[in-house]
């Protein structure tokens, strides 16, 4: 599922359609729109930005929200496929809505609905302080609050992973025990992470493509996701996999502490 990182790059790539104006939505396949597309036409582009996981599209009036779920794309004057369900005719070329999976979601809606406006703060933004508090305050698997929008927004499977293992944190940690100090390190994984991410343009794993069709990079600078077996690339030791919230977790038992 597209991250934070990937969902940023997409954000990025979209701006050269921000002051167009929608004609028409043509939707294909009602299952990836949530509520209807009435009143999109007309509507002008004001901006485009990122909240957790969503892409949001700021119009003039109401805002168009996508969210990728595991394979969904925006595609710029993309070519038309059978997983393309809905298209955006724009006032010069067309914004494409591609989903082979259908997990992803297009919704338009007149306020930031609560599940967007509730969501925790931006990890690259959240004042240290802040993260601290709120990290020791709260009795969780490390892996697990990582995991948790309402904790940060946007970090998934792949850079929960990632920064974990960059910070020398064991995935199964608790985060009330984590010390000020440790709580720094973690913070500073998590900026150097997602940034360097943002960089590369996100990780291609399978499907993830940015509004050109691009793929990313970063998926060769994984240190532990998906490398279980491999050695370590600190300690040597064979990188371990095991489930935390029910999702694969790779990690180091040697170079990660609780």
């Amino acid at each position: 599922m597209p991250e934070l990182p990937e969902v940023e790059t997409v954000v990025r790539s979209l701006q050269p359609i921000r002051g167009r104006r929608i004609l028409n939505a043509e939707v294909r396949q009602k299952r990836v729109v949530r509520g209807e597309l009435d009143g999109l036409a007309g509507r002008r582009i004001r901006a485009i930005t990122r909240r957790g996981k969503f892409i949001v599209l700021e119009l003039d009036r109401g805002f168009l929200l996508v969210h990728l779920g595991m394979t969904g794309k925006l595609l710029v004057d993309g070519e038309l496929s059978k997983h393309t369900h809905v298209i955006f005719t724009l006032d010069r070329g067309a914004l494409l809505y591609t989903d082979s999976r259908q997990f992803g979601r297009v919704e338009y809606s007149t306020e930031l609905p609560d599940r967007v406006a509730k969501l925790g703060p931006e990890p690259l933004s959240v004042p240290f302080d802040e993260f601290v508090a709120t990290l020791r305050a709260r009795k969780a698997q490390m892996k697990a609050l990582l995991l948790n929008q309402r904790f940060l927004a946007g970090i998934g499977n792949i850079y929960a992973d990632e920064v974990l293992f960059r910070a020398g944190i064991h995935p199964r940690a608790n985060s009330a025990s984590i010390s000020k100090p440790r709580a720094r390190k973690l913070y500073e994984a998590i900026q150097d992470v997602l940034n360097a991410a943002i960089r590369a343009k996100g990780s291609s794993i399978s499907d993830y493509v940015d509004s050109e069709g691009k793929r990313g990079s970063f998926q060769h600078e994984h240190l532990v996701y998906r490398k279980h077996g491999d050695p370590c690339a600190k300690c040597g030791s064979p990188i371990r996999r095991t489930l935390v919230s029910q999702r694969g977790t790779h990690f180091c038992s040697k170079c990660q502490k609780r």
